[in-house]
């Protein structure tokens, strides 16, 4: 630095200075505030009875639903997918995983309303579970008339009625049925989920796949022409982003299954399939495991750097296959 230069910068007005000294300040607490509000939630243990005694039918799964919902909303930071102020508008990490997280909340409220709260397809549906199911079908994006939290929050509010009419022996109109059937259309849509997000991480490394969409079906046919070939490759700056809404779906799975554990125990227990379940647990749980890179690294398969988007596909789709294993078992008379 020449002597002139350094006397123009030393000429500067006092304004100048505090200015860049602010926007400096302001930086680095943006930054450290990202760095906490970038923490994804521990697992936390399901509740299977009320008050330590009591046991009802449908209150484990209902109650995670809620408990899931509420960490997503009031971790470190809020619900972030739909800030536009500093520095949750920066953040993208955190987002997909709430990304992760709603699809599967979405999923089981669904199933709540479809099949586990009525006893066959012409029965009356909850309304508690009703409204609840369509305030998480808000965009998540959505920051202001109507905004997405407080939609998600009247969402679990509504399950938290059907849920206390659960435990009211004076209620007879709510219900939850715990029977083998529901329990595959909650899997069947966990199937699919699994699946895709797999296909999707592998995708990392993948350029292209054989179309097989009409595979195995001699007379199926598409609207548009199908090409032999599909680019599948995942760009470099999404990589992240599909990781960690697998990771939020792995999260969220975790809390769900346990809960089914408890709530579809004679089913399981009759069917011998405990196994299967305990091993889709055991898998999401490893895919949970804290992460030794500051950054996804995006390695190729036999490279020198890690790919953590084909290991989590790897414990995706080990999941998936106890998924599906548990599916035919529940099959069976």
């Amino acid at each position: 630095m020449t002597e002139k230069s350094a006397a123009k910068i030393l000429a500067r007005p006092r304004w100048v200075k505090i200015t860049g000294a602010a926007i400096a300040a302001l930086a680095v607490v943006f930054i450290v505030i990202g760095i906490y509000w970038s923490r994804q939630p521990d697992v936390f243990w399901v509740n299977h009875t009320i008050d330590e005694q009591r046991i009802v039918v449908g209150y484990s799964t209902v109650d995670t639903l809620i408990r899931v919902t509420e960490t997503m909303l009031d971790k470190p930071g809020g619900y972030l997918s739909n800030d536009v102020m500093p520095p949750g508008v920066y953040l993208d990490n955190v987002p997909n995983w709430e990304v992760g997280v709603l699809q599967q909340v979405r999923d089981l409220a669904r199933v709540i309303r479809n099949d586990y709260s009525r006893s066959q397809s012409q029965s009356k549906e909850d309304p508690d579970v009703r409204d609840g199911e369509q305030a998480f079908f808000i965009d998540n994006t959505s920051w202001i008339f109507p905004k997405a939290e407080s939609e998600y929050r009247d969402a679990a509010e509504g399950f938290r009625r059907y849920r206390d009419r659960l435990v009211d022996d004076a209620d007879t109109e709510a219900q939850f049925y715990a029977r083998a059937d529901n329990l595959r259309e909650w899997l069947a849509q966990v199937e699919k989920r699994l699946g895709s997000l797999t296909r999707r991480l592998g995708d990392s490394v993948a350029t292209t796949r054989i179309n097989e969409d009409l595979a195995g079906d001699p007379s199926a046919a598409a609207s548009n022409p199908q090409p032999d070939q599909v680019t599948v490759q995942t760009s470099w700056f999404d990589v992240d982003d599909v990781f960690f809404e697998a990771r939020g779906t792995a999260w969220a799975l975790v809390h769900f299954f346990r809960a089914a554990e408890f709530d579809f125990a004679q089913v399981l227990d009759d069917k011998n399939a405990n196994a299967s379940v305990r091993q889709i647990i055991r898998e999401l749980e490893a895919s949970l495991q804290p992460l030794g890179s500051p950054m996804i690294l995006n390695g190729s398969g036999y490279g020198f750097f890690a790919n953590h988007s084909l290991v989590m596909a790897n414990y995706l789709a080990r999941a998936n296959a106890a998924v599906i294993n548990l599916r035919e078992l529940l099959d069976q008379g």
